[in-house]
């Protein structure tokens, strides 16, 4: 016993300084362990008012934002696909917009060869009704002159186009020929003996 009792001591020693050790473990743990059951509780706890209204006002966020995104991909692809139809129904050397196509030339006429050479393509000296009409052909012809289909008798008579409709009174044309073109200041008018490039237009189908 005598012997041994070293040894006992020294284990008696280590069990005091490892037992606190060992406490502040199983005190953490329980800790922890309360933690979570906390949290569990949160989750678990019974449905308020305040919960409810939080979550539909998520849910009708992400409703929103959904409806926004297909609606904004539905809209691209309609404009892509309106754009497809109008490149495949002009003719090549045509430039389409709105229902119409275009013919730019590169060559000058005067305005009743003009005319000629677009009923030779099936078409006539273009013709517009609306102001984004004629903004895309003052945009697209360039610098140079075009004749379009508009023309009227001496005296100062209504412009009328090639089929023999009048022009709508909103539109204003600047001089006092007899014969309509598009210059880089609008809807001019000169002689018709002019040699100038000239737009032909015709329905796309």
């Amino acid at each position: 016993d005598a012997v041994w009792s070293p040894l006992v001591q020294s284990k008696a020693i280590v069990k005091k300084k490892l037992l606190p050790r060992e406490e502040k473990e199983e005190t953490a743990f329980l800790v922890s362990s309360k933690d979570l059951r906390k949290k569990c509780l949160a989750i678990a706890s019974p449905v308020t008012p305040a919960k409810v209204r939080c979550c539909i006002l998520i849910i009708f966020i992400l409703v929103a934002l959904n409806v926004v995104t297909l609606s904004t991909l539905v809209a691209v692809r309609n404009r892509e696909t309106d754009v497809q139809v109008l490149l495949a129904t002009c003719p090549e050397g045509w430039i389409g917009f709105g229902s119409k196509c275009f013919y730019f030339s590169e060559d000058s006429k005067n305005w009743t060869f003009s005319q000629t050479s677009c009923t030779s393509l099936g078409a006539v000296l273009a013709q517009f009704e609306t102001e984004e009409e004629l903004n895309f052909l003052e945009r697209y012809k360039g610098p140079s002159d075009h004749w379009i289909g508009l023309s009227r008798e001496p005296s100062h008579h209504a412009w009328k186009w090639t089929d023999n409709s009048k022009l709508d009174a909103s539109f204003v044309i600047e001089g006092i020929g007899q014969y309509a073109f598009l210059s880089a200041y609008g809807i001019s008018s000169g002689s018709g003996a002019v040699g100038r490039n000239r737009i032909c237009s015709k329905t796309n189908s």
